[in-house]
């Protein structure tokens, strides 16, 4: 039995509230336990500026921020200069929501997903790719309602969270005093039909076993097996 309560394989209390502000296409407001992330989409009617000219296709990006106080110590706003964790973050939001999307049926539109975490307790990274795809998904209903887009561009559900090895155990879903004294950190991004999307695992510790990394992925598909049931 874990500080909190929960067995080794269980979630913390997941909420999803849907519309959380009125101005973006789509916005949720996550919950994980004490993590509470604030996730929107944004649409602009053209394509990042790297992209070609010639090209159809549209774009999903995404940003992340971590506000001053959802730390127990207030963090600097990263006003000038993103740190190496935040870019590494939003990269990995932003790429796991295109692996979800055919991006031939948004053409020439960039989607944002914005991920502002009020409340830090582990996991956000994890919890605002949740958060970032119901967003995306209300947005995506929004711009079929409106006839901006013809078909529907996402191909499958995803979901993510964290799973560690913490007193010799795999435990789902760590909350930040597990997450810091973790031997074994990992972060699994998923779809619905458990194709893998992302599987950073890491020895903070002692190296693990090759039957230990097999204990990780089957907790952490249990798990968002359970997260994408949520989603309805």
């Amino acid at each position: 039995m874990r500080k909190d309560g929960r067995k080794k394989n269980e979630l913390r209390p997941v909420k999803f509230t849907k519309d959380f502000t009125k101005n973006a296409l789509g916005s949720v407001l996550v919950e994980f336990g004490d993590t509470k992330v604030i996730t929107t989409a944004s649409v602009e009617m053209k394509q990042p500026k790297w992209m070609d000219k010639e090209a159809t296709q549209g774009w999903v990006t995404a940003e992340y921020s971590l506000l001053p106080s959802s730390t127990s110590t207030r963090c600097e706003r990263e006003r000038t200069k993103i740190s190496g964790r935040t870019q590494e973050i939003q990269r990995l939001i932003g790429r796991s929501l295109r692996a979800c999307v055919d991006l031939e049926k948004l053409p020439k539109m960039t989607i944002t997903i914005d991920a502002d975490v009020i409340q830090a307790d582990g996991g956000t990274r994890t919890a605002s790719i949740c958060g970032g795809f119901m967003a995306l998904k209300i947005a995506v209903k929004k711009l079929m309602e409106q006839k901006i887009i013809k078909k529907n561009p996402i191909k499958e559900e995803i979901a993510a969270i964290s799973v560690g090895i913490v007193d010799g155990e795999v435990r789902l879903d760590l909350c930040y005093e597990e997450d810091s004294r973790a031997q074994v950190d990992s972060n699994v991004v998923m779809t619905k039909s458990g194709k893998i999307i992302e599987f950073q695992t890491t020895a903070e510790g002692e190296p693990y076993t090759q039957e230990q990394l097999m204990e990780i992925f089957d907790t952490a598909k249990k798990g968002i097996k359970s997260i994408i049931k949520m989603y309805k």
